[in-house]
């Protein structure tokens, strides 16, 4: 099974990657959440170059991937799950998956929390608007931290590589999926959010306003929200009405070439939460954030 994973890892994602992108994009033409303020064209465009750009990057980096080293660490014993015994395979499978969705939520916060990797993340959040290319672009260097983070957890967890490449499918998966600019009715998306983000619970979080952009932090499993904390119901403004975005960057020009040196010139501006602006406290921002 793990030899099977490895070497179907090269076109298994990218064909979910393809039937899941077609299947959101029609669902935004059929039923679109919030009419879009910039040239859907253009953006389009920017954004599944910069996931072009770092599929080349990953696969000259990493040619096997988080994968491959789940194959490495079972074939040589790494990590806690080859060492212990578990009754069933599909529970060492599930909590597999678990655990990896819980690291990509920490990651995810870290990438806040830590102004040096923000600069890569703004990347994420300067998109003026919100649809399912959002879901995927990221500047190539946070793909590349990613994907180091990915594979020491992977070697310390000792997963599965056949539920490695599941997680993997499944975040790409929920990623465009809670990105999408499609419309849910509210009773269904209430629960919905129970077991999966949806694209209202994750739009809070690309919010122009910090209290919101620094909240729902969750990509796949909505649980960790929950738990630890970071969890925002609704956008103050409403998802029509919110404003998408960061305030420093409200040019819808930006281009691949500027997205790649965005990191380096751009203004930080106060969305890194290691850096309340003035010494606030985190409630005195929101307090003034709120209109």
């Amino acid at each position: 099974m793990t030899d099977s994973a490895l070497s179907y890892e090269s076109y298994v994602r990218p064909a979910f990657f393809a039937g899941v992108f077609l299947l959101m994009a029609s669902w935004e033409l059929v039923s679109p959440r919030r009419l879009l303020r910039t040239g859907k064209s253009q953006r389009w465009f920017r954004n599944l170059t910069i996931v072009l750009l770092n599929t080349v990057v990953l696969r000259l980096l990493f040619p096997a991937a988080a994968v491959g080293m789940a194959w490495v660490a079972e074939e040589r014993s790494w990590g806690l799950l080859n060492n212990v015994s578990l009754p069933y395979y599909w529970l060492k499978a599930a909590a597999s998956v678990v655990a990896l969705d819980l690291l990509i939520y920490l990651q995810h916060v870290i990438f806040h929390a830590v102004p040096a990797l923000w600069r890569l993340h703004m990347v994420h959040h300067a998109d003026l608007d919100f649809d399912l290319t959002t879901g995927n672009r990221f500047h190539p260097l946070e793909i590349v931290f990613s994907m180091l983070i990915k594979t020491a957890a992977v070697a310390s967890l000792g997963p599965p590589a056949v539920a490695v490449l599941a997680f993997e499918v499944l975040l790409n998966t929920t990623a465009m999926f809670n990105h999408a600019n499609v419309r849910i009715p509210r009773a269904v998306d209430r629960v919905l959010r129970w077991f999966v983000v949806t694209p209202d619970m994750h739009r809070v979080h690309h919010s122009i306003l910090a209290f919101e952009t620094n909240s729902n932090f969750g990509f796949n499993l909505p649980w960790w929200d929950r738990l630890l904390g970071t969890y925002r119901d609704q956008p103050r403004a409403g998802h029509e009405e919110m404003t998408i975005g960061l305030r420093q960057f409200r040019d819808p020009r930006l281009g691949l070439a500027r997205m790649l040196v965005l990191p380096f010139v751009g203004d930080i501006g106060s969305y890194s939460f290691a850096r309340p602006r003035r010494g606030r406290s985190f409630r005195e921002r929101e307090v003034a954030e709120t209109p």
